[in-house]
C-alpha cells in the first residue's frame, strides 16, 4: 500500500526527519510512537502532501504520491488531525466535505450517493443523531468522531490520523481506537495512527513504528518494541514494563523520582 522510502524533510532549513524507510501493508493498521519533537506529526504532513520532503519520498499503489493530483490524492489518503473546529457548520456538513474531491466537473452540489456515503459515514461512528448539530457546539469526543466521519466520506484506502485521542478523557479514548479499529478490520481499511499514550499503541496497533530523533529507532509487534530497555533508551525515563493479564499486550508503568530515591536507599542501606 504505502512505501516510503530514504525519506528527509523539515521546515525551512531545519531537518525533521532523517532518511526514514517504511512500508505499510494493505489493511495494516500502524501506530508511531516517539518522543515530542521526534517527528511523527511531521511524518504524516510528509506522507499526505502538505510538506514537500527535501529528499526521498512516498509510493501510494505503485505510483509516486509527488506525480499524483490533489484530487486523485484526496479520494486515497484521508487525513484526521489532532483538532479541528469545523466552525458554525453543521456536522452533516461537515462531513460532506469529505465528498469533494469525488465531485465531477463542474458539480458543486452533492448527489443523492453523496448523501448516502456521508450518511453511512455518520452512521458507522454514531453521529448521525448529531447531523443538525453545529461543529463549535459539539464535545471533543464528538468533535472527533465527527473528523473521522468526514474522512470515511472521502472513502480512502489509506487513513492517516494525528493524535486523535488527545485531550479526550478514556471512555472516549477507547471509544475511537475500538472504532478505528473495527473500521480497520470490517472495511480493510488501512490506517496510520500517531499515538503518544504508549498502552494504547500497544493495546490497538498491530505493529509499532518507534521514532526518535527524527529516525526510525524501532519497527516491530507491540511486544518487540515495548520492552522497558527500549523505552528507558528514548524516552529518558525510568518504567517497569508488565503483561496485561486480559489482553497479553505489554503495559507500561511510569515510576516517578520520588519513588526512584526510595528504592535507591532501601538498596544501598
Amino acid at each position: 500500500m504505502l512505501r516510503i522510502r530514504n525519506l528527509t524533510c523539515g521546515y525551512d532549513s531545519k531537518v525533521i526527519l532523517h532518511d526514514i524507510n517504511l512500508d505499510v501493508g494493505n489493511g495494516e493498521l500502524v501506530g508511531i510512537i516517539g518522543p515530542n519533537g521526534s517527528g511523527k506529526t511531521t511524518l504524516i504532513r510528509t506522507v499526505s502532501r502538505v510538506l514537500k520532503p527535501q529528499n526521498g519520498g512516498a509510493i501510494l499503489d505503485g505510483k509516486d504520491i509527488w506525480q499524483t493530483g490533489f484530487r486523485e490524492l484526496a479520494q486515497k489518503i484521508a487525513v484526521v488531525p489532532q483538532t479541528f473546529s469545523g466552525g458554525a457548520m453543521s456536522v452533516e456538513e461537515f462531513v460532506l466535505l469529505g465528498r469533494i474531491p469525488h465531485f465531477k466537473e463542474f458539480q458543486f452540489l452533492e448527489t443523492h450517493e453523496d448523501l448516502e456515503i456521508a450518511k453511512r459515514s455518520m452512521v458507522l461512528t454514531d453521529t448521525y443523531g448529531l447531523r443538525d448539530r453545529l461543529m463549535k457546539e459539539t464535545s471533543g469526543g464528538e468533535r472527533q468522531l465527527a473528523l473521522i466521519s468526514r474522512a470515511l466520506a472521502q472513502e480512502p484506502k489509506l487513513l492517516l490520523l494525528d493524535e486523535p485521542t488527545a485531550h479526550l478523557d478514556i471512555a472516549h479514548q477507547v471509544r475511537i481506537l475500538d472504532l478505528i479499529r473495527r473500521l480497520n478490520k470490517e472495511l480493510g481499511l488501512t490506517v496510520i495512527i500517531v499515538l503518544h499514550d504508549l498502552n494504547l499503541a500497544s493495546e490497538y496497533c498491530r505493529r509499532l513504528v518507534l521514532i526518535n530523533e527524527g529516525r526510525v529507532h524501532k519497527v516491530g509487534l507491540p511486544e518487540e518494541v515495548i520492552r522497558y530497555q527500549i523505552i528507558e533508551e528514548v524516552y529518558k525515563t525510568v518504567v517497569v514494563v508488565k503483561e496485561n493479564p486480559v489482553s497479553f499486550k505489554p503495559c507500561v508503568f511510569l515510576v516517578s523520582e520520588e519513588d526512584k530515591l526510595k528504592r535507591s536507599s532501601k538498596f544501598t542501606v
